[in-house]
């Protein structure tokens, strides 16, 4: 038909000139008009074409809700969702299979995730793809653990699983770094022969780093005969560049290149995020300019923030500064905080405040930003300027994340704050860290206080830096695991300098490896050294 033809080529004002031409237009041919609208982004003309169709009282089948329901996931558009819901159960479609999935992955896609649920389970029929659609949608959602628990639910029922499914679900074990769940949905994926598709062992590859196996995302990657596949190698970079091993970025980097491979956008974001871990200054500046020159790779603002991150943390505050005023984008808030935070680690106060005053426009409900230069404030001893902001902060809406980490013991994840109360072991805890901060004390130990900020009396700052969730959760993982396993910590915010040389002397007291990933990277203590090299 020749409106497939011109859609397939993306000559749509070919085949609309068709579709108004015909004299007698069937069903097949509004579904055709409609779907090319849908495919090649013109989801506005689609729900046009569609109120055109139904005005006319020409008769539709579930392939045109479903193409409309397709445009709507497109435009994020909930208004007209929630109307074309109230239109398909006024002509008695919802229990269709195919718009109930549409319906689904729409709601999921808005972020009504709610709804998307609630469609999930009133469908009498579920096909594979409502059932991944859904575990996809929570995945979409950062609800991790209701998409494992949906896979799951799957698992028990008999039903097969296709490779989005299994997909999904290796980032969802990926998201909250359940290694267990996510060996379990590798051997899934091994039985069901996907293993071979290139962007599932991607996710898989992407899983085992976020979980602190590199050497696991290694084998995967090794293992895969389609080597010359971009997403593989990008998927493999970016793992080790979170691990802070540039060495085998650069390495991987070659020979992706001597493979005849076109180094990405993504790939390059990799491999500046691994000069900046490392305090590649020098390479930093060549790897941006081969991207530019060599691979005609247009810089994003994200390439460009690597490089103001790169300046910054190695202390070239003013040259990350001036950078960010002359290229012509306009600074986003990773760009402003990222300075914000080199200049907290190098006590550059001036800067500071600029960086901040841009971040609290451009992220008014963010507490962290505040609190950050509080912390400036503070270490400058500027203490008035410290109670100014905290009065702000308490007067205002904006909220502070709490600072967590979790551990994952027998397939269950144990979640820990500061001063933690709530946890079943928690008195066998505090006492088992006592005990292994007496024993750290021997090999020259002391709570450094300058890493809480807090202006208070020394006692309560040494209490405080102690009772860190890492610490807590390393204690658990000490007391649980058996004795040559890695501990595995993950935490939400950036370790602190304290729990840093904490980790480093226990590792060596306890001959244990201790693998700690926070929001920025992953830090791994093995015999009283990081593989951070202090640089963080």
């Amino acid at each position: 038909m020749l409106i497939n033809l011109y859609s397939k080529c993306g000559l749509l004002d070919s085949a609309r000139k068709v579709f108004d031409e015909m004299r007698e237009r069937s069903l097949v041919s509004w579904n055709s008009m409609i779907g090319a609208y849908t495919r090649n982004g013109a989801e506005q003309q689609a729900l046009s074409l569609f109120m055109n169709m139904h005005r006319q009282g020409n008769p539709f089948s579930e392939f045109t809700v479903s193409s409309i329901l397709c445009a709507c996931a497109a435009n994020r558009d909930v208004v007209q969702s929630k109307q074309l819901q109230a239109f398909v159960i006024k002509v008695s479609m919802e229990i269709n299979v195919f718009i109930g999935t549409a319906l689904l992955g729409v709601y999921a896609k808005c972020g009504l995730i709610r709804d998307a649920s609630q469609v999930f389970e009133s469908m009498p029929e579920k096909s594979d793809v409502t059932w991944s659609s859904m575990v996809a949608g929570y995945v979409q959602n950062e609800l991790y653990e209701e998409a494992l628990m949906l896979f799951h639910r799957a698992q028990m029922m008999g039903l097969e699983h296709n490779q989005f499914t299994i997909s999904s679900a290796i980032c969802a074990s990926a998201g909250v770094a359940a290694l267990i769940e996510g060996k379990q949905v590798h051997a899934v994926l091994c039985k069901t022969g996907f293993g071979s598709n290139s962007f599932v062992a991607s996710s898989l590859i992407d899983m085992y780093a976020k979980c602190g196996t590199i050497r696991e995302a290694y084998r995967v990657f090794s293992s895969m005969s389609e080597g010359e596949n971009v997403v593989l190698w990008n998927a493999m970079i970016c793992g080790f560049a979170k691990h802070a091993h540039s060495t085998e970025v650069m390495i991987l980097f070659e020979k992706m290149k001597q493979l005849g491979l076109q180094p990405n956008e993504v790939t390059y974001i990799s491999v500046l995020s691994a000069c900046s871990h490392m305090g590649l200054v020098e390479k930093g500046k060549r790897y941006f300019d081969l991207m530019i020159r060599e691979h005609n790779v247009l810089p994003s603002v994200i390439h460009y923030s690597c490089m103001v991150d790169i300046l910054g943390r190695a202390g070239l505050i003013g040259e990350a500064y001036d950078l960010i005023v002359r290229m012509s984008f306009d600074p986003n808030a990773s760009m402003w905080g990222s300075l914000l935070a080199s200049c907290r680690n190098h006590g550059n106060l001036e800067l500071a405040e600029i960086a901040a005053k841009h971040l609290f426009e451009l992220e008014p409900d963010n507490a962290g930003n505040h609190i950050l230069l509080s912390n400036i404030y503070a270490a400058n001893k500027k203490w008035d300027e410290v109670a100014r902001t905290r009065k702000f902060l308490k007067e205002s809406e904006v909220k502070k994340e709490r600072g967590k980490s979790w551990i994952e013991i027998k397939d269950k994840v144990h979640s820990f704050m500061v001063g933690e109360r709530n946890h079943p072991r928690i008195a066998d805890i505090y006492f088992r860290l006592d005990n292994l901060v007496e024993e750290i004390k021997k090999l020259g130990y002391e709570t450094d206080i300058k890493h809480d900020l807090h202006d208070v009396e020394h006692n309560r700052k040494q209490e405080l830096l102690r009772h860190h969730s890492e610490k807590l959760a390393l204690t658990f993982g000490l007391m649980c695991l058996p004795p040559v396993a890695p501990i595995r910590i993950m935490k939400n915010l950036r370790i602190c300098g304290d729990c840093h040389s904490f980790m480093k002397l226990a590792s060596s007291i306890t001959e244990r490896e201790i693998i700690v990933r926070d929001a920025y990277r992953f830090h791994h203590f093995r015999n009283g050294c990081c593989s951070c090299g202090e640089f963080w």
